[in-house]
């Protein structure tokens, strides 16, 4: 029996290394179809809005890849042309910084060491950092101008929604055929309510940090609520990071800490009221995952496919607990992923 358990964990152990080498290898085909997935969920219930109507399903979905490739060709267009913006201007905040931790070690008379734990700031080659950036936007800009992907792999589950049902009861006896029916609906309406309202709350966070700094007239707002809409996906991690970055360039364009503060205090109230009030109402009973395994999915999926991969990581974790939680046979995988 030890012996058995030995080769079942090791097995385990070498499956997950090797599907994680797969995966990695084969991002080019996966992340489109995990980004397509992401979007069929979110988008399904515009589908059968639209077939409720009386609208074909063939035109339902042309036109929901119609205006989904729009809105995100649009959003791709005006985060580049912000992004080469915040990248020409971003040598001259690197070297506010720079000059500020200067001062601040003068001022503070700071004893000089071997180990200078700013010395990576101090060290950046300025002239350099804008370029990176915008090589670093170009890649973004270049996956949205291969979405034709994702709209292949959209089409398809679009076209397919509701038919597996179908070859299911067709494929099994009524009894069996209705008891995995029911679980599959549940499935689905579950991750369909989490990423809507997931996505609506992240839209509205974009929306209010874009407020916000337009009123106190930071610089790059777009930018800034465009990282807010992607990072809120994040649970608690992300909402922070997104909050640093204004913070910080609020203080260096203005060289006021006080109008920083006001920005950041004004950025946690609404994400206070967003996060711990209308969230959770609209949420109902929360998943409960558990911050160690949200840590692990960012690590995991940010080596397989870099920033993308980690805002993708918490919805296809959610996606897997709440499948597994529908499953009897999966109630243990969904006990590790539980707080």
């Amino acid at each position: 029996m030890e012996k058995n358990r030995i080769l079942t964990i090791s097995t385990a152990f070498i499956a997950v290394v090797v599907a994680g080498f797969l995966l990695r290898l084969a991002k080019p085909v996966f992340f489109p179809f995990f980004l397509a997935l992401f979007f069929f969920f979110v988008l399904s219930p515009i589908l059968d809005f639209l077939m409720a109507r009386k609208i074909p399903r063939a035109i339902a979905v042309v036109i929901i890849l119609v205006c989904t490739f729009l809105v995100l060709y649009l959003m791709g267009l005006l985060f580049y042309s912000s992004g080469a913006t915040f990248a020409d201007a971003l040598p001259t905040y690197i070297q506010k910084l720079t000059n500020f931790l200067n001062e601040l070690q003068t001022e503070l008379k700071l004893p000089q060491t071997n180990v200078d734990p700013l010395a990576w700031i101090k060290g950046l080659d300025i002239s350099r950092v804008g370029s990176i950036f915008l090589s670093s936007v170009g890649t973004v800009v270049s996956f949205v101008s291969t979405l034709f992907l994702v709209l292949i792999f959209l089409v398809f589950m679009l076209a397919g929604k509701g038919k597996f049902k179908a070859k299911i009861k067709a494929s099994f006896e009524a009894h069996e055929a209705s008891r995995l029916t029911h679980i599959l609906d549940n499935i689905d309406a579950q991750i369909q309510r989490y990423l809507v309202i997931k996505t609506a709350m992240c839209v509205l966070t974009g929306f209010m940090t874009l407020l916000v700094l337009r009123s106190f007239k930071v610089d790059f707002a777009v930018i800034f609520a465009f990282i807010a809409f992607l990072l809120n996906y994040i649970p608690s991690i992300g909402s922070f990071i997104a909050k640093i970055f204004p913070f910080v360039f609020t203080f260096l364009q203005f060289n006021s800490i006080i109008k920083a503060v006001w920005v950041l205090a004004a950025l946690l109230l609404f994400d206070t009221v967003l996060g711990m009030v209308v969230e959770p109402k609209l949420m109902g009973k929360g998943l409960g995952l558990s911050p160690l395994a949200i840590l692990f999915a960012l690590f995991f999926w940010g080596w397989l496919w870099g920033i993308p991969g980690m805002i993708l990581s918490v919805p296809m974790m959610v996606i897997l607990k709440i499948t597994a939680d529908n499953v009897p046979s999966l109630k243990f995988m969904s006990a590790l992923l539980s707080k």
